[in-house]
C-alpha cells in the first residue's frame, strides 16, 4: 500500500526524522492560509498523488506569498497530472501539501529497501540526489552506497557511519544522520513496510539534514497488524479494478498488455504472464483468482479482465489443488454465456477433475480453445490474440 507525501512525512516525524513544517490543503483558500500560517517567505505547494516525477509535470510549484499560494494552488488542484509513473491517463490532483521552503546546500539519497537476494534489509545512498535512483544506477553505479543490515530493534552505528561519512558528511551531520537514518529504519521494521524513501535528503545551508521529501510503501499482507497505516489508504489513487478486486477478496493489478488472464495461485499466474511474453504477447493483467475460487469469484474475475478495453484474447490456467477444476469449468462456461464473451477464450485445466472440466467446456458449445500444457496455453492464446488485432 502506497500513501501520500503528507502521509509520510507524518509517519517520518513521528519517529524523530527531520522534515519541514507543512499542511495538507484542499483548495486553493486553505492553500493561502496555510502559506499564512507557516510564515515561512517561500512556500512549496505539492501536488499530492501517488506518483514520482511530480515537479517535471507540473505539480510542484513555488510561493512567494500566501496570495501566491493560493494562485499556484488554484493551476494545480484539479489538473491531470501526467509523468512517467503515471501512465497516459493521467492522476486528478485532489488536494496538496503547503510547505516551508528550505534554502538547500546540497541533495542526497536516502532509503531503505527489502533485499530479496540477501534475505535482509538494504541501505542505500547516493549523493545524487533529486534524481531517480534507476538512472544514477545506470549511469553511476560507483556513486550509489548499500550498506545491507539485519532487520533488528535498532540499526547498527557502523551503518551510519559508512553511509555518513560515504555522502560526505562532517561529524556534526553523521550525529543528525543517527537520528534520522534510525528513526527511519525503526520505522520501516515496526511498521512493516517495504520501501522507505527520502529523495532529497537535503543539506540546508545552516548545515541541517531535512527529508525534503518522501515515500513510503507498506506490506498489504501486514496491514491488520497496523491499522494506523491502513487507514492512510487512498482509495482514489488506486486503480479501480483493483479496489474492486480487493472487495471481493482477487488478487488484480492491471498491466499493458492484450491478454487478459484469470490463474489460481501467485506461482503459476507469474509463470503464465513469463510465458505470455515468451510466446511473443503481452499480459493485460495479473489476477490470482486463489485457491477456493469457486463459480462467483469465477464470474467476477471475467467482470474484471473484459473492463479493460485493449484485452483481445483470455487465458484462464488452473491447476486444481483445493480447487476443483470441474466446478472452475463451470464457472467459466455460466460467465462466458451470462457475460456474452466475445473474445477468443483458452482454458487449461490440470489437477483434481480436470478431465471433468474438460468435458464440461466442451460440452458447452462454447468458443472455447482448450489447452494441455502451459507452452501450448500461451501459444494459443497469442495466435488467438493477434487473429482479432489484424
Amino acid at each position: 500500500m502506497n500513501v501520500h507525501e503528507y502521509q509520510a512525512k507524518g509517519l517520518l516525524r513521528s519517529y524523530g526524522v527531520a522534515v519541514p513544517q507543512g499542511e495538507l490543503a484542499t483548495t486553493p483558500a486553505e492553500a493561502e492560509e496555510v502559506a499564512r500560517r507557516l510564515d515561512a517567505g517561500v512556500v512549496v505547494v505539492k501536488a499530492q498523488v501517488h506518483a514520482g516525477g511530480r515537479g517535471k509535470a507540473g505539480g510542484i510549484k513555488l510561493a512567494k506569498s500566501p496570495a501566491e499560494a493560493k494562485r499556484v494552488a488554484s493551476e494545480i488542484l484539479g489538473m491531470t497530472l501526467r509523468s512517467h509513473q503515471t501512465g497516459p491517463e493521467g492522476r486528478l490532483v485532489r488536494k496538496v501539501y503547503v510547505e516551508a521552503g528550505s534554502e538547500i546546500a546540497r541533495e542526497l539519497y536516502l532509503a531503505i529497501v527489502v533485499d530479496r537476494q540477501s534475505e535482509k534489509l538494504a541501505v542505500i545512498a547516493s549523493t545524487e540526489g533529486g534524481m531517480e535512483i534507476e538512472e544514477v544506477a545506470a549511469k553511476s553505479p560507483e556513486k550509489i552506497i548499500t550498506v545491507v543490515v539485519d532487520a533488528g530493534a535498532s540499526l547498527p552505528s557502523y551503518v551510519v557511519r559508512r553511509v555518513g561519512y560515504g555522502l560526505g558528511l562532517g561529524a556534526a551531520q553523521v550525529k543528525q544522520l543517527e537520528a534520522l537514518l534510525g528513526g527511519l529504519f525503526r520505522l520501516f521494521v515496526e511498521k512493516d513496510a517495504s520501501l522507505a524513501e527520502i529523495n532529497p535528503l537535503v543539506v540546508t545551508k545552516s548545515a541541517e539534514l531535512l527529508a525534503l521529501d518522501a515515500k513510503l510503501n507498506f506490506d498489504d499482507n501486514a496491514l491488520y497488524r497496523h491499522p494506523d497505516v491502513a487507514k492512510l489508504r487512498d482509495p482514489d489513487e488506486e486503480d479501480p479494478r483493483e479496489r474492486e478486486a480487493k472487495e471481493i477478496d482477487l488478487a488484480y493489478v492491471g498491466l499493458e498488455g492484450e491478454i487478459g488472464c484469470m490463474v489460481n495461485g501467485a506461482g503459476l499466474a507469474m509463470a503464465t504472464l513469463d510465458m505470455i511474453q515468451h510466446c511473443g504477447g503481452r499480459p493485460a493483467n495479473f489476477l490470482d483468482a486463489g485457491g477456493g475460487a469457486d463459480k462467483e469469484k469465477v464470474k467476477e474475475a471475467f467482470k474484471l479482465i473484459l473492463r479493460d478495453p485493449s484485452v483481445r484474447a483470455i487465458l484462464v490456467n488452473i491447476f486444481g489443488g483445493i480447487v476443483r477444476c470441474d466446478l472452475i469449468a463451470e464457472g467459466v462456461v455460466a460467465a462466458a454465456a451470462e457475460l456474452a464473451v466475445e473474445v477468443p477464450l483458452v482454458v487449461r485445466l490440470q489437477g483434481t477433475n480436470a478431465e471433468q472440466g474438460r468435458r464440461i467446456l466442451a460440452e458447452s458449445k462454447l468458443d472455447i480453445t482448450p489447452a494441455d500444457t502451459l507452452r501450448e496455453a500461451g501459444e494459443r492464446v497469442v495466435a488467438a490474440a493477434r487473429r482479432v488485432r489484424a
